[in-house]
């Protein structure tokens, strides 16, 4: 297994993890955009995990610094193992290397949002350390929204 930061080349593959996990197909062309946007902002840090020169996981994090925290803060906005790949220690590797990539950036937390129904991924993360502390909302703001 092969960790690093991702690059424009990874996008389709990112992709395709991201809409395995969502379990639909999101429009490429505006996800393409928003990628190569965080690939030029420092505040956004892509991590992958490749095997075989082919991109089995990523782990996508945003750096910001937050008023009620007063410090600045690690947020992961994407995180996705192939299906045929879990189970392997991939995902357990992945958060902990973010976990330092966000260190290293001056970051005091990691905080996550997770889906109510992935109650595996729940298990995944408290077994890392994290807690459940908050309530996430969200309400769409367009009807033509995905």
């Amino acid at each position: 297994m092969k960790y690093r930061k991702s690059d424009l080349d990874d996008c389709k593959a990112i992709y395709s993890l991201i809409c395995e996990l969502e379990n639909r197909e999101l429009p490429y062309e505006r996800f393409c955009t928003i990628y190569r946007k965080q690939l030029s902002d420092c505040n956004y840090y892509c991590l992958v995990c490749e095997q075989d020169d082919i991109v089995i996981g990523v782990l996508n994090i945003r750096f910001e610094s937050q008023l009620h925290h007063a410090e600045h803060i690690a947020e992961i906005l994407e995180f996705a193992v192939s299906n045929t790949c879990r189970s392997k220690g991939i995902g357990k590797e992945l958060f902990s290397q973010s976990c330092e990539i966000a260190k290293d950036n001056g970051c005091s937390h990691i905080e996550v949002a997770c889906n109510q129904i992935r109650k595996n991924t729940h298990r995944f993360y408290m077994r890392e350390g994290m807690h459940n502390l908050h309530f996430k909302f969200s309400k769409r703001l367009f009807e033509d929204s995905i």
